[in-house]
């Protein structure tokens, strides 16, 4: 095999992981933030975003590059095609952790109706995702990537949950609407969260396996809520 095209896989390889790292590091600081209302990452994480989205670019241009000059086939085709996948994956992770980061700034006042809903369980169940789907990429788990996408269901459940209690409070409450409806936002951001985790799993599977798993549609699930719409 072609020791140029070796070392160019090894470096895509290389990048990746150090997009991963970074990305985990932004979940990491907008859940502990959303768990304890502790704010003293808010810059950090933004400044963590031009970094990943640094990586992004040069993963993207890493295999264009390959695929232009190599053509690879099988398990390398495969690599390169998920790394791509994945890589987007990663980059929507980052901006899920800035943008939950914003939330929590703007619902400060409201902490005692974060600690009242399901969103702190919402928050720790994405976030193990999210680390439980990177752990399946780098230690190449098929079994710990189906866990997490077995676990993507409960996230919806708790979703709903949160919808329909911040929906009772603002009808309660006047005097909360504008809080909770950051807080509606909030419950979304974490449940996409999620979803790019359970994305990640199903990439993983198809890099190992060769086996494709998306879109594995639930079948008492509404149109509306296939199209990613808020929960009634």
């Amino acid at each position: 095999m072609d020791r140029h095209f070796i070392r160019e896989i090894e470096e895509l390889k290389k990048t990746l992981l150090q997009m991963v790292s970074a990305v985990d590091e932004q979940v990491e600081m907008a859940y502990n933030a959303l768990l304890t209302g502790d704010l003293t990452n808010s810059d950090a994480i933004k400044k963590m975003d031009i970094v990943v989205d640094q990586y992004d670019n040069q993963i993207k241009e890493q295999a264009k590059k390959i695929l232009a000059l190599y053509q690879p086939v099988a398990s390398d085709l495969r690599f390169v095609f998920t790394a791509i996948m994945i890589n987007n994956q990663l980059e929507r992770c980052g901006d899920l952790s800035v943008n939950i980061m914003q939330r929590i700034k703007k619902t400060q006042e409201a902490r005692d109706i974060i600690l009242e809903s399901d969103l702190l369980e919402m928050i720790k169940l994405a976030r193990f995702m999210v680390k439980d789907a990177i752990d399946a990429f780098i230690h190449e788990d098929t079994q710990l990537a189906k866990t997490v996408m077995d676990r993507d269901s409960y996230v919806d459940a708790l979703n709903k949950a949160a919808f329909k209690f911040l929906v009772g409070k603002m009808e309660q409450n006047p005097l909360v609407v504008k809080a909770c409806a950051h807080l509606l936002i909030l419950a979304k951001h974490i449940e996409r969260l999620a979803d790019h985790a359970t994305n990640i799993a199903e990439d993983v599977i198809f890099l190992i396996s060769d086996e494709i798993v998306t879109h594995r549609f639930n079948e008492e699930a509404s149109p509306a809520e296939d199209a990613g719409e808020l929960p009634s």
